[in-house]
């Protein structure tokens, strides 16, 4: 099985900061953390290769150069290659127009690594909480799509999703290619081990800029390319609410309490 597992650099979510003018993260110097989401989608992929152990896994992230440090993160945890999606003509792009520079990628790498069988991505990234560029991915390649898996399993040409829903689980089947988002399961993510970190630490990316992706649609790319336009961005001010209990002794402040949900007809 051929899995491409698509992640994210994403700021360190303390650090994060917005260009006052462009309405844009600013990512040079903040502290940077591969996606969340995105790695148990990578453990997802690892699960299948622990069972088929000829399944390859190969890794794609569009952003700076820095975002090198992230796939070779995910390269020493489970990934076989990885590739960078970089290039000045994507700065500013929204998620439509990341979407579609990403499945114009995912056809170029499959030049190299062969038909992917799967596609998978973390449900949404946590700088952003769209959960839009997966299902836009497999909408530009025609492909169908499974949101919130916490498990996948491998049975011939189906893989079986097991997918989060309101009131608990259900079990997908669906036909391969396709692409599935994943959300948090109830296990944690392995860790690298040294061996493939120092692995890692040797493995060389290819760089993919707009000059590698013959016939891509520079109208569909960039700021350009990009229907979303931020108005504003604020961080809302906490409103204070709530009543506070302050008695002298737990049996009257207990008291208080009852006079004020039997007055809101609670109690």
């Amino acid at each position: 099985m051929n899995i491409l597992v698509c992640v994210k650099q994403v700021p360190d979510t303390t650090e994060i900061r917005i260009d006052p003018v462009k309405n844009t993260l600013i990512r040079e110097g903040v502290p940077s953390i591969v996606n969340p989401f995105d790695g148990y989608a990578l453990e997802a992929a690892a699960r299948i290769k622990d069972t088929n152990p000829d399944t390859k896994i190969v890794v794609l992230s569009m952003g700076p150069e820095q975002a090198k440090a992230a796939l070779k993160e995910c390269i020493g945890i489970a990934a076989d290659k990885a590739y960078l999606v970089s290039g000045r003509a994507f700065g500013g792009s929204d998620t439509l127009a990341t979407s579609y520079i990403i499945s114009q990628a995912i056809k170029k790498v499959e030049e190299e690594e062969g038909k992917f069988d799967a596609i998978f991505c973390g449900k949404q990234a946590i700088d952003g909480d769209t959960a839009q560029v997966g299902p836009e991915i497999a909408e530009h390649l025609g492909y169908p799509q499974v949101t919130y898996g916490l498990e996948a399993e491998l049975e011939g040409d189906i893989l079986k999703v097991k997918k989060e829903v309101e009131d608990g689980v259900e079990i997908i089947a669906v036909k391969l290619p396709c692409v599935t988002t994943f959300t948090k399961p109830a296990w944690e993510p392995r860790t690298p081990t040294i061996k493939r970190k120092m692995a890692a630490n040797r493995a060389q990316i290819p760089v993919l800029n707009e000059e590698a992706l013959a016939g891509i649609d520079v109208t569909m790319i960039g700021l350009k390319g990009s229907p979303t336009r931020v108005k504003k961005t604020f961080v809302p001010q906490r409103k204070k609410s709530g009543i506070k209990i302050m008695e002298e002794s737990n049996k009257e402040s207990a008291k208080k309490l009852f006079r004020l949900l039997n007055g809101a007809g609670i109690m």
